[in-house]
């Protein structure tokens, strides 16, 4: 299970996991870790958090929308940022890919 496997399944009405959501709006579970990590991250930033998210992921802003709102809307992003911003550099994407290493035994 991943770490964002476990925030989903605390955030009422949003699906289980990622593979469930990624599932909802059609994508792989891969590019949804992606997504909420960067939409996380965007949320932080001055800025409309979808419009950037799109530009940094490549994603369409209706697919990002779709999984803003299945996660619980732009108010749980913030929960997603200060739980996977785990050195509150306002970069969780370098802490979710070092948790990554630390699970497959890299350092």
């Amino acid at each position: 299970m991943s770490i964002l496997d476990g925030i989903l399944k605390n955030i009422g009405g949003a699906p289980d996991d990622v593979v469930n959501l990624a599932k909802q709006v059609g994508l792989d579970p891969a590019m949804v870790e992606k997504a909420i990590a960067t939409l996380g991250h965007t949320h932080q930033l001055d800025g409309d958090t979808v419009e950037l998210a799109a530009e940094k992921t490549g994603m369409s802003p209706d697919i990002l929308n779709q999984i803003v709102g299945a996660i619980g809307g732009e108010g749980s992003l913030t929960n997603f940022a200060s739980i996977l911003d785990k050195d509150g550099d306002g970069n969780p994407i370098n802490d979710i890919l070092g948790m990554a290493k630390g699970l497959f035994g890299k350092s």
